[in-house]
């Protein structure tokens, strides 16, 4: 992890700031204390205690203030994107572990830093509060003078020292169009997507991404950027003190009268720092746009991985992963962000240091040796390179050919698409298995290295995918973060589920209705007349219904097995 001098450029002890962040950030605990205490008077509890009985003022107020619903918030997803947006720079200083509130041992950081993060949570909590409030005009009066006067703040020290919801409803529309889409009849004819439907994303107007993933996602980019920034800063720091170590370099030999030992050193120095830079540059530029593509594509997974679980779908996970702890999923909720975000920034810069190192090798491999003339011999190794491995290949297709061709039985079927696992020639099979096996040892050094070679790359190309683990079959609660996103989409799917949001939905509505009913003494004036048919009839007709829109439900039915009679076929619709 980086260290607090690594953020030196953002508060350079040269610079002279008439504000002190780290002060500012202590005092605004006050007014942020009296934002959320006038919010809770604001907000009614749900339940009465005993201390309003003794006092009668309190009248059920001073409930509980949220600051997101990290589950179900549906709406003003971009202000809490934003308001995310605005604590990227404290949650990279955090990162950084630059903020330690207090000077402890070394083994009680953890404390401390916990610490540090409460009092940067409670700072911003009025940002996500006056947002998620019910109460629209205090919120939005108490979070502009909130956020002017951080605003203010941020922008004084910024060019003094430049280097330095509450659910009110819990059905959403999007997701009542969702289950609508599912009883319909599909169509007949699918209309034809386009290329960038059918490779990149399309978009589903009847699902909306929660709060929680848009503001993760805009934090992340952001400290991305923030994070890119620092490492181009350092790089640039770095290159410096190797130019003047080259320029030294070069100063020694001539005051060496140009050394016939030390001249080659040099020009091999100053073509590594130029080879270093390039490389550097370029893979910079691969490695954030790896992890950019890698915040929308984990937006893309979510969706996907939504729809499968509504639809009953578990075979794309791992069989222990399949019910997953119901505390595991709860306490997944409050990590993910964090740690969504985490592993981005250290998968760009494990990403980024291993491309370089490819890049180097690359170019000490292919390129160099052409611009010295050395193009030939190159290319005479390569050769050789690529024809070992050929042979290798082939003789490994070999083997399977000669397998198929003279060790297996022959089909049963003239339809069968491949013979039986049935030996044949089973003397000549043994003697092919016997001179064959030398080989083989040899053959399987290379397949282990190469099975290195890929899981080395997989793994650390796939780092920062936290929707997916890099974990072999059997391993995969090892990888917490991959633990993480499961328990995150099982939250999602028993909380925000559209089928089960508009069962309960109607429930409510009905039950809703019948009270309003009922609590009129003129209701027996009601000149609507219900219809009078039978509650069997009408679930029978609904059951057909749905059965004829939704055939595969059928296979799915239990079966009727009537008492001392044997199962028989019944009609689909009783």
């Amino acid at each position: 992890m980086l260290s607090a001098e690594a953020w030196g450029w953002q508060t350079n002890v040269t610079c002279e700031s008439s504000v002190d962040m780290d002060l500012v950030l202590h005092y605004s605990l006050i007014p942020s204390f009296a934002i959320i205490l006038v919010l809770s008077f604001l907000e009614r509890r749900a339940s009465r205690s005993k201390i309003d009985g003794k006092l009668h003022l309190l009248n059920g107020r001073f409930g509980i203030v949220i600051p997101l619903d990290f589950v179900g918030t549906f709406s003003n997803r971009w202000s809490f994107g934003f308001a995310f947006g605005a604590t990227a720079n404290k949650v990279m200083f955090l990162f950084s572990e630059g903020y330690l509130p207090l000077r402890v041992p070394q083994w009680a950081q953890a404390i401390v830093l916990l610490i540090g993060g409460t009092e940067v949570g409670l700072s911003y909590f009025p940002f996500f509060a006056c947002l998620a409030t019910e109460f629209q005009i205090t919120g939005s009066v108490l979070g502009f003078f909130y956020t002017f006067t951080w605003f203010v703040i941020t922008i004084t020290n910024i060019v003094q020292c430049p280097h330095g919801r509450q659910e009110n409803h819990f059905l959403e529309v999007h997701q009542a169009q969702h289950v609508k889409r599912l009883v319909r009849k599909p169509p007949e004819r699918q209309a034809q997507k386009s290329w960038f439907q059918h490779k990149v994303y399309e978009w589903d107007p009847c699902f909306q991404f929660p709060g929680r993933m848009i503001g993760t996602s805009a934090l992340a980019l952001i400290c991305l950027y923030i994070f890119i920034v620092i490492e181009f800063y350092i790089y640039k720091e770095f290159s410096q003190e190797l130019k003047i170590l080259d320029q030294r370099f070069e100063e020694f030999v001539e005051s060496s009268n140009g050394s016939e030992v030390l001249v080659p050193a040099v020009l091999q120095l100053k073509e590594f720092i130029n080879v270093t830079q390039g490389v550097w540059i370029f893979t910079t530029f691969a490695a954030s746009l790896t992890c950019v593509s890698y915040v929308f594509h984990i937006l893309a997974c979510y969706r996907k991985h939504m729809k499968r679980l509504w639809a009953g779908e578990k075979h794309f996970l791992p069989l222990r992963s399949r019910e997953p702890a119901s505390s595991q999923s709860v306490a997944a909720i409050a990590r993910y962000s964090g740690w969504q975000i985490a592993y981005i920034l250290w998968g760009y810069l494990i990403l980024h240091v291993v491309q370089c190192l490819f890049g180097v090798m690359i170019m000490y491999s292919f390129v160099l040796p052409i611009q010295h003339g050395q193009g030939l011999e190159m290319a005479k190794g390569l050769g050789i390179g690529i024809l070992t491995v050929g042979i290798a290949t082939g003789l490994m297709i070999l083997q399977i050919k000669i397998a198929a061709r003279f060790f297996l039985q022959p089909k049963i079927l003239p339809d069968d698409k491949q013979k039986p696992l049935a030996l044949n020639n089973r003397k000549a099979f043994h003697n092919f298995n016997y001179f064959l096996f030398f080989y083989n040892v040899l053959l399987g050094l290379g397949a282990c290295l190469f099975r290195l070679l890929c899981s080395v790359l997989l793994g650390t190309w796939l780092i920062a995918r936290i929707d997916r683990t890099i974990m072999q079959k059997g391993y995969e609660a090892a990888d917490m973060g991959f633990n993480t996103w499961i328990g995150m989409i099982f939250m999602d799917h028993y909380h925000t589920n559209p089928t089960l949001l508009s069962f309960c939905h109607i429930l409510l509505a009905g039950t809703t209705e019948k009270k309003l009913q009922k609590s009129t003494k003129y209701s027996f004036f009601n000149n609507i007349s219900e219809p009078r048919v039978s509650t069997r009839a009408r679930t029978r007709w609904l059951l057909l219904y749905t059965l004829l829109n939704n055939p595969r439900l059928t296979e799915l039915r239990k079966p009727n097995v009537q008492s001392g009679a044997s199962a028989v076929p019944q009609n689909p619709c009783v």
